[in-house]
């Protein structure tokens, strides 16, 4: 008979967020509470709050309501960066977020799995790096070890990894690629 799982074995002792337990706790207890809270409307607030835990966020970032972040001391987010409604930043590994890259409505960033080859589900991390102008959409996922380059677009509810090129549109799943994004200045907002 093959092995089979053996979940009562599982052992992540070897991992170490980064932060005394009283700080993770203050984080679950309050932080992530007020971070969440929809009766905060305000992008400010929530930058200072992830900045008091640790978080490095730059200038005139969005931050939306919902938005789940695990540690925030492994959260780095560029200038002007947006976080939309229910963005979940699971971040068991450093997730890097670059300067006027936008993550989506419920968009998920996973820096941790387990490996489904291992008899005991072993814990496996990877960072995730948004490049500069790129695009996560709604309701994607991004996969540990993920790299979107600069410009870089994983389409709503796609499921990224690997490395995604440079200005290159990905979709589906597993995301491949469609084409390359082609940006261009018109002033105005055109409605669809």
């Amino acid at each position: 008979m093959p092995p089979t799982v053996d979940l009562s074995r599982f052992d992540n002792s070897w991992y170490r967020p980064g932060r005394p337990f009283w700080v993770q706790s203050l984080w679950f207890f309050l932080g992530q509470p007020l971070l969440r809270a929809s009766l905060n409307p305000s992008s400010s607030l929530r930058r200072a709050l992830l900045r008091l835990f640790g978080a490095h966020v730059g200038r005139g970032v969005v931050i939306k309501p919902g938005v789940r972040v695990k540690y925030p001391w492994l959260l780095r987010v560029g200038d002007y960066a947006w976080i939309g409604e229910d963005a979940w930043i699971d971040n068991l590994a450093l997730v890097s977020i670059g300067a006027n890259a936008c993550i989506s409505q419920a968009a998920y960033l996973c820096t941790g799995n387990h490996d489904w080859s291992d008899l005991h589900f072993a814990l496996k991390l990877g960072p995730i790096d948004i490049g500069d102008g790129a695009w996560v959409g709604a309701r994607a996922v991004i996969c540990p070890g993920t790299k979107l380059s600069e410009g870089a677009v994983a389409s709503a509810g796609s499921v990224a990894s690997g490395e995604l090129q440079p200005n290159g549109i990905y979709a589906g799943n597993p995301a491949t690629l469609l084409r390359h994004r082609q940006l261009r200045s018109t002033g105005t907002i055109t409605p669809r």
